[in-house]
């Protein structure tokens, strides 16, 4: 069926040419735990006869030793590889697979079965065309199943093929396969899935895979190998869709040459179209499609090029060129679905870094306005997304970005987060609509700036973050440090956290998450303050790194002074002014930083206080100091 080919031996390079212009299908396999699905796309590679006699006689040793099937050969084997995964009988990674025929090439993603691999699973359907969902004929539709049928629906998946496998083991019933369909639709129906291809088969046996079985003479439709070799590509798809081209890279090797190169994510582009730049929205024509192997009359998705334009207008990496004609939307607010893909929960209003297209832009779930039972397909409320979980989300980003809605477009549709402190990707998710705020709010201008306000107080406006365990001392430093300044004629104001929680955060209780949302709503008050050309002090725990971060990218250089009001724990709960660790250690306070929530301290204060060593006055003298040396204070 495949590499039998006689170019091999005659004529090497035709072959391989030939070989180098075939189509690309890249698809998954998914389903329950023991579907079949690893022995499925072993068979796939045994049978496309691109394996190696000592791979062969490796699988054959490794199937006495692990094998499944008595002593056959086990073709799982090929595609389980972690020595785990061997043992189990299950599949823990996805693992990757190339092979051929004389039509195609595929890539085939083998995507783990268990729940707690769910965030696998959605990897190895991101980049995938279709997928084969293998069902048990004797189990029929599982959880499993309506889990990932679910993330297909969720990831936009086109092409969809029900695989019902082990037919074998069910005496080729037709009864029992027009069950299972029928069982199968009524649900599909339920997620919007459309274009499912129904096959029997077995892939232990090789039933209705590569050849029609003659066990099932009652199934007149398409073996697996032929849906495969004939199902639409979606760069054939997106060749259609409306032209969309991420800049990558502005090429600028010498002042005569100005190109924007990236790979078209969808369309069809050609010398003299017209394009418009977004989020700015500058027009232009295209002059030249430039390519390493010389121009082009016509560049379509998937190629990587450079375009030259007739004008002279400003783009940058992360900048979209669309066609003028149906060009991307552009928004900062939009409703999401996301997929959390990390250890550590997901708290509303904790900053993290959203990678979309080739830009990477500062995002904040704002709000989280279900979860989603998997399971069940219920929505549920949360505050938090743990690992694994899904959940409809409203997502804020510092700028506007050009974006297509998930469904039409899954380049600039698509997107990560990445933890700001440990550069881990931790979410994946797809744009659904931008809200309507984003495109009616606009920033107002104003005659009276931040600098005017600071001139007119003869000072440089900043932010002292007083950060520390309760007990250590930030309150009372804090007081002290203000009454310094205001003494000197600065102008100042003092937020302590016990105060603001009598006011603005009195709904905030202190879970990790209200803990975050305490800290934005703290951080967005000083933002204002400081543009009125204020001296703030914000004395506060603020547990987390993040939230700090958070707080000292709203503001420019030079503005955000963290200070660490450094006291071991046994010195804190020694002084306990307010009785709090005592209540924490009987259990009547429950979620209280350094017993049974963690603080994360500060790896490179601004100004370090060690108050075990030094009292209140000093350790305000030392602040006091530390803004004379920044100049921030005569």
């Amino acid at each position: 069926m495949t590499h039998s080919s006689d170019l091999i031996a005659d004529d090497i390079e035709g072959y391989l040419k030939a070989h180098e212009h075939k189509g690309l299908l890249r698809f998954i396999t998914c389903g329950s735990v023991d579907d079949g699905k690893s022995t499925l796309i072993g068979r796939l590679l045994f049978e496309s006869k691109l394996l190696f006699e000592d791979q062969l006689a490796a699988i054959e040793a490794d199937s006495k030793k692990y094998g499944t099937q008595g002593g056959e050969m086990d073709f799982a084997l090929l595609v389980d590889g972690l020595a785990a995964e061997r043992e189990q009988g299950i599949t823990i990674d996805v693992a990757y697979r190339f092979f051929s025929t004389e039509k195609r090439k595929f890539i085939v993603a083998d995507t783990p079965g268990h729940e707690q691999y769910t965030r696998n699973m959605v990897t190895g359907a991101s980049t995938a065309d279709a997928a084969i969902l293998m069902v048990d004929a004797r189990y029929g539709i599982l959880t499993q199943t309506r889990r990932h049928s679910f993330l297909m629906s969720l990831m936009g998946m086109r092409h969809l093929v029900v695989a019902i496998n082990k037919m074998d083991l069910v005496d080729y019933s037709k009864a029992r396969f027009d069950e299972i369909v029928e069982e199968y639709r009524a649900f599909a129906k339920q997620l919007g899935l459309e274009n499912i291809t129904f096959i029997p088969m077995s892939a232990l046996k090789g039933d209705n895979v590569i050849e029609h079985s003659a066990k099932m003479p009652w199934y007149h439709g398409t073996t697996l190998l032929g849906y495969l070799e004939t199902v639409e590509l979606d760069a054939e798809h997106l060749q259609r869709s409306p032209f969309r081209m991420p800049v990558q890279w502005v090429n600028r090797p010498n002042l005569d040459f100005r190109g924007f190169t990236g790979m078209i994510a969808s369309g069809v582009i050609r010398p003299g179209d017209q394009i418009r730049v977004q989020p700015s929205g500058n027009t232009s024509t295209v002059s030249r499609i430039y390519t390493y192997d010389g121009d082009l009359d016509e560049a379509v998705a998937g190629q990587s090029i450079t375009l030259l334009l007739e004008d002279e207008i400003d783009i940058s990496r992360g900048d979209v060129i669309s066609g003028v004609e149906q060009p991307a939307h552009t928004a900062d607010q939009f409703e999401t679905t996301l997929v959390w893909m990390h250890e550590a929960p997901l708290l509303p209003g904790r900053p993290y870094l959203m990678k979309i297209g080739t830009q990477s832009v500062s995002a904040t779930v704002t709000d989280i306005k279900y979860q989603v039972n998997v399971n069940t397909l219920e929505h549920m409320a949360g505050k938090q997304l743990d690992l694994n979980g899904i959940g409809v989300c409203t997502i804020s980003l510092n700028r506007a970005v050009a974006f297509d809605a998930y469904k039409d477009n899954h380049d600039t549709g698509g997107f990560i987060l990445i933890d700001r402190m440990t550069n881990n990707t931790v979410g994946a998710g797809m744009l659904h609509f931008a809200l309507r705020r984003s495109q009616n709010i606009h920033m107002q201008h104003v005659d009276i700036d931040k600098q005017a306000r600071a001139l007119a107080k003869g000072q440089k406006p900043a932010v002292l973050w007083f950060t520390g365990l309760s007990g250590a001392g930030k309150s009372t430093i804090a007081n002290l440090v203000e009454k310094k300044l205001f003494s000197s004629g600065q102008h100042t104001y003092l937020l302590d956290g016990d105060n603001v929680r009598h006011g603005l955060n009195r709904d905030l209780g202190f879970t990790d998450a209200d803990r975050v949302e305490n800290v934005r709503r703290v951080a967005e008050t000083a933002k204002l303050m400081v543009d009125a050309g204020l001296i703030v002090m914000s004395a506060f725990i603020s547990p987390f790194r993040s939230e700090r971060q958070l707080a000292r990218d709203l503001l420019e250089d030079g503005e955000f002074i963290e200070i660490f009001v450094d006291a071991p724990l046994d010195v804190v709960e020694a002084r306990d002014p307010k009785g709090l660790y005592k209540k924490a250690r009987r259990g009547e306070l429950k979620n209280f930083t350094g017993i049974d929530s963690a603080y994360e301290a500060p790896q490179a204060p601004d100004v370090h206080l060690k108050t075990s060593e030094m009292n209140a006055e000093e350790a305000a003298d030392t602040v006091i100091a530390a803004l004379r040396e920044r100049g921030m204070i005569s």
